[in-house]
């Protein structure tokens, strides 16, 4: 299997730290693609039709797209314990975490372009503080609904690379939420954080 990836994707990384997780990393050649809304990359097009990373491309198979889909995917190829629950209450708890931290990346990823990636002239202040507001808002809900005795789940993998975006992209911080900021720095020394660090910038 081939993933099309980016080293400051939040939804890549996540892939990979999934990978490192289930031990499926071995099975997986890595290759870096820019892509970006301005700036088209022609192989990951030919893939996704959203022209998006990450993109897993299997032998003899269609390629699957989204990070979501393709953590599920796979679930599904390793012997261990599955980090995607299959039934219960633990399922929706670990899709509900997942689906927090998607949107914290992606309201991250709106946030810059209203503060540093837009042309000045065309930001929109007000937008820029809803942003703000709503990655707070998720940093308070995580702060009161993380669960730190939980076994590991795929919401774990994506709050913890999508915090680590946020940081590494310098957005409105979590750290002044105690419980939630040690829970990261605590899954940031795990070997598939350690083994993934983000880099570079985005190419437009």
């Amino acid at each position: 299997m081939k993933l099309l990836y980016q080293t400051h994707s939040p939804y890549a990384r996540k892939v990979l730290v999934f990978a490192h997780e289930t031990a499926l990393v071995g099975r997986i050649a890595i290759e870096h693609n820019e892509t970006s809304p301005t700036n088209a990359n022609a192989t990951v097009f030919a893939e996704n039709p959203l022209g998006k990373v990450p993109v897993l491309l299997r032998p003899e198979q269609p390629p699957l797209f989204d990070s979501d889909v393709i953590c599920a995917y796979l679930d599904t190829l390793h012997d261990g314990p599955r980090l995607i629950p299959g039934e219960g209450e633990a399922r929706w708890r670990a899709l509900r975490m997942q689906a927090v931290a998607q949107g914290l990346a992606e309201t991250g990823i709106q946030l810059r372009w209203e503060t540093v990636r837009r042309p000045e002239a065309l930001r929109y202040p007000p937008l820029m503080d809803g942003y703000a507001r709503k990655l707070d808002a998720g940093y308070a809900w995580l702060e009161a609904q993380l669960d730190h005795a939980e076994p590991l789940h795929i919401g774990h993998i994506a709050i913890a690379t999508a915090l680590d975006w946020l940081e590494f992209r310098e957005l409105p911080s979590f750290r002044r939420y105690a419980q939630l900021s040690h829970w990261f720095e605590q899954f940031r020394g795990r070997p598939s954080m350690l083994l993934t660090p983000l880099s570079g910038d985005t190419v437009d």
